[in-house]
């Protein structure tokens, strides 16, 4: 599912550097996600097993590769 809201404060997790499994911190992003708000994840792999999670949940994503090392994911409320 495509965003397609801008406007709103957009704040960014960066799960990268992170040790261990970033599921909880990006959970914890999420639940805290204002109406208008947006989360940009970003990644060093394209996270497709979190796209389900956030379809399921309500959220609106769009991905892009901006390196081969870095995936953003740009989400909201759907």
């Amino acid at each position: 599912m495509e965003s397609e809201r801008s406007g709103g404060e957009t704040r960014e997790l960066d799960v990268r550097t992170m040790d261990g499994e970033p599921f909880g911190e990006i959970t914890t992003a999420l639940d805290a996600l204002g109406e208008d708000e947006r989360l940009v994840l970003v990644n060093g792999f394209e996270p497709k097993p979190l796209y389900g999670v956030l379809e399921r949940r309500g959220f609106a994503y769009e991905a892009t590769r901006e390196a081969p090392d870095e995936w953003r994911v740009s989400i909201t409320r759907a």
